[in-house]
């Protein structure tokens, strides 16, 4: 098939954009001149639930074989192909490719002392936020790495090669061993305040935890690609030859779908919650708070990620014997819905804490309570990510699952006391990955793409005055609450 076959009636090329995240596979087929999804698909994930939170990667393989088959013919007419996925999964595959072990992933967090052991041993939070731009949290690539090596060692050994989720899919899509700078700078092991526009490894650091940069993929920079989808892959409905982007990381994905500019916040409602701008400068935030993520075009990506978000709000209203909607307007009650520990604030032994009740308090009231403790902490740390010079009128854009409801929304532009832009398009990294691919297909800036795709278009709902007296509610009880929390 020649790449004029590869096209559309009206002359735009397909591309693929993938997005593997923890649950699922979904695949796009996306005409490149007009951003109109053609097809899609979509498969599940399994996760173990025993004393982690890990998936064998070969599923992810077959998940994507399902989701793309589920596009049809389309897919075979893409001239381009790029994978989001999950950020800081250890996947550690054998000497023929194959995975030694399940994937362990981003929410794994057995690996907390080997953290604690390794911010201790280089140079304390100060002097990781200085060297690599983060902190490393439990969900880090080189947390995971050093609990490998402590507590299967058999397994570390056999290992001959390290990647990312993302990686692993673009590997086995080109046969080649590449990932970008915005999922590298997830690991822990990538420096990127060198000037280069790929960034490079920590040879030092990874020489201490006793990880050969030979087992590492290599960094593309902004702009190349990964490769062309191989010969051989049987099942799978792409051409041979069909150009496969670097990919990147789910958040980098998502903004670059966006089409995210400079100073403008994301607002992300899912399982956990993020916020999140793109930055002209490298973030070192020695609190912790705030990652120093690279994005996927040349800048960053500050970001800052609270645990409880959507799902232990939906755990308070299951309590509570209500609808998830079901919120009621007044009274004094706080919800700390801190229900798995908290990273936002750092707290992560902390469980949930109900205070400020009284006789007229309704189940309604404590519903919206837990909505207004989540989105406190939320809004605290887009205080930190946004840099000074950013606009404080400008809207909030507010993705993710949770965008899609009426009381999260009303709760941010309560809280917030900005305008909040919910966008029409729901799968922001699938349509990043997409316009990832699309670049490459056309030669044009991806974020570009997205911007004339018009992925930020959807719903803007005007400001509405600050509720001054809950946020104050809200930061009082936590000052109080110490050792209640348990953190």
């Amino acid at each position: 098939m020649t790449a004029a076959e590869g096209r559309r009636p009206d002359g735009g090329p397909l591309v693929v954009g993938v997005d593997s995240s923890t649950q699922s596979t979904k695949a796009l087929v996306v005409d490149a001149a007009t951003g109109e999804i053609v097809a899609r698909g979509q498969a599940p994930h399994r996760v173990s639930t025993g004393a982690g939170r890990e998936s064998d990667p070969e599923q992810w393989w077959e998940a994507l074989g399902e989701a793309l088959r589920g596009c049809g013919e389309a897919a075979r007419r893409a001239e381009g192909i790029a994978v989001g996925g999950q950020q800081h999964g250890l996947v550690t595959l054998d000497g023929a490719g194959r995975p030694v072990r399940p994937a362990l992933l981003w929410n794994d967090v057995r690996s907390a002392p080997q953290r604690d052991r390794l911010v201790g041993e280089l140079g304390g939070a100060q002097g990781w936020a200085e060297r690599t731009g983060s902190v490393p949290a439990p969900a880090f690539t080189v947390t995971k790495w050093a609990w490998l090596l402590e507590n299967e060692p058999e397994a570390a050994r056999r290992t001959a090669a390290v990647r990312l989720p993302h990686d692993y899919l673009t590997e086995r899509l080109s046969g080649q061993a590449a990932t970008d700078r915005g999922d590298a700078s997830g690991t822990g092991w990538w420096l990127g305040g060198d000037g280069s526009p790929a960034g490079r490894y920590d040879e030092d650091l990874l020489g201490r935890v006793g990880l050969a940069p030979a087992l590492l993929p290599s960094v593309v920079a902004p702009g190349e690609a990964a490769g062309t989808v191989r010969d051989g892959l049987d099942g799978l409905p792409l051409r041979p030859g069909a150009v496969v982007g670097a990919g990147t990381g789910d958040n980098m994905a998502a903004a670059l779908g966006l089409g995210l500019r400079q100073g403008r916040p994301v607002l992300s409602l899912g399982t956990s919650g993020t916020v999140y701008a793109v930055s002209a400068r490298r973030p070192a935030d020695p609190t912790g708070t705030v990652a120093g993520f690279a994005d996927a075009r040349g800048d960053w990506l500050p970001l800052a990620c609270t645990l409880n978000c959507t799902l232990a709000v939906d755990r308070v209203a299951q309590v509570l014997g209500r609808d998830r909607e079901d919120v009621e307007p007044g009274g004094s009650a706080v919800v700390l819905p801190f229900l798995d520990g908290e990273r936002t604030p750092n707290l992560p032994y902390a469980s949930g804490l109900l205070h400020g009740l009284r006789h007229d308090t309704t189940g309604g009231q404590i519903l919206q309570a837990a909505y207004d403790g989540a989105v406190y902490a939320l809004l605290s740390a887009l205080d930190l990510v946004l840099d000074e010079d950013a606009d404080p009128a400008a809207p909030v854009l507010l993705i993710g699952g949770g965008a899609r409801g009426t009381a999260w929304r009303e709760t941010v532009r309560r809280l917030s006391g900005r305008p909040v832009l919910v966008p029409e398009a729901s799968e922001l990294v699938a349509l990043g990955a997409a316009a990832q691919a699309a670049g490459l297909v056309t030669g044009e800036d991806p974020a570009e793409v997205a911007r004339r795709w018009g992925t930020d278009r959807g719903l803007l709902l005007d400001p509405v005055e600050r509720d001054e007296a809950a946020l104050e509610r809200i930061a009082r009880t936590l000052e109080n609450a110490g050792p209640l929390l348990g953190g």
